[in-house]
């Protein structure tokens, strides 16, 4: 028991850096509502994909470092974690994640001519009035896609004829690159414990549209747990 409580708040601990680097530099440090400003797209895309190099380190020899929900389940799809193990990754990820959009917004308001508009923390979207604009199916298309590239990283990174010690750094630079695509499109979500943390703080647009960060991304992930085997020797 107290093994299994150890992993999940790993993940939960794990899930709450992820967020607070990545919504962190995007909402106190990088993006507007009208495009790229401060570190920019290069240093929100950084921001998120060393967050998971540094918790793969961290946490990874624990928990595995899911700190995502399209993982764990596409873990479970795979046979490779528990359906108890699963309930409690994706729980606290989703606890962490809020945990540290909480956290975000503390700090956020407390400076000045800080607006809590619509998407505001980072939190995801698509639209007029969103970044680049792009329509719904354009935003679900990328995080279906993306997902999946990112678990086919995850999943061949990791096997046992990979070298482990490398994983967490491909893992994370994967995620960089993702974000350096989809970010105008959808601010990238790729993780829907990521999504659902800063939607609630935000309500809006973001919460209305949260429900295509959750089913796409977990929808990417379980293909790739199906193809897998394609490519992957386990």
């Amino acid at each position: 028991m107290m093994n299994s409580t150890k992993k999940y708040l790993a993940e939960g601990l794990g899930t709450f850096a992820l967020v607070l680097f990545g919504c962190g530099a995007a909402t106190i440090a990088g993006v507007s509502a009208t495009g790229p400003s401060g570190i920019g797209l290069l240093g929100i895309s950084l921001a998120f994909g060393l967050a998971v190099v540094v918790m793969a380190y961290t946490i990874g020899p624990i928990s595995g470092c899911h700190i995502n929900p399209a993982i764990s389940i596409a873990m479970l799809a795979a046979g490779k974690l528990s359906m108890k193990d699963t309930v409690g990754y994706v729980l606290l990820q989703c606890v962490g994640a809020i945990a540290a959009a909480g956290v975000l917004y503390l700090m956020a308001t407390g400076g000045s001519g800080f607006e809590m508009g619509e998407w505001a923390l980072g939190s995801n979207g698509w639209g007029e009035g969103y970044l680049g604009g792009y329509t719904m199916q354009a935003a679900l298309i990328a995080e279906f896609v993306f997902t999946f590239l990112f678990l086919m990283v995850i999943f061949g990174t990791t096997s046992s004829k990979a070298s482990p010690q490398m994983a967490g750094l491909a893992i994370g630079l994967s995620l960089a690159l993702i974000h350096l695509v989809v970010i105008p499109i959808t601010g990238t979500s790729v993780n829907p414990a990521r999504s659902l943390g800063p939607a609630l703080f935000a309500g809006g647009m973001a919460m209305s549209q949260l429900w295509l960060f959750i089913v796409a991304p977990i929808a990417g992930g379980l293909v790739a747990a199906l193809v897998r085997k394609i490519f992957i020797y386990d």
